[in-house]
């Protein structure tokens, strides 16, 4: 699975405390080799139709959406009482 993230992913990345930002590195890595992998509580945005959330803690996730079978576009991360606003 090849992982493309936007610009304002990245941007809203760089401001994370540096150990969130070594947590994303490990779930994008299993996120990479096999998306379907349950340490990765991948869930549905109910309010969203196409977007996922992916876990990096208990607190922080990362949205994104599937452009096709191959490529899975993140636009989001940020703590969890803020994202889903």
């Amino acid at each position: 699975m090849t992982i493309i993230p936007t610009d304002d992913f990245k941007r809203s990345a760089a401001n994370l405390p540096i150990e969130i930002r070594q947590l994303c590195a490990i779930q994008f890595h299993r996120f990479s080799q096999d998306h379907n992998d349950p340490r990765l509580h991948i869930k549905k945005v109910r309010s969203l139709k196409g977007i996922f959330s992916l876990r990096i803690t208990r607190r922080y996730r990362a949205f994104f959406y599937f452009q096709n079978r191959d490529i899975a576009i993140f636009f989001d991360i940020d703590h969890r009482k803020d994202s889903y606003r």
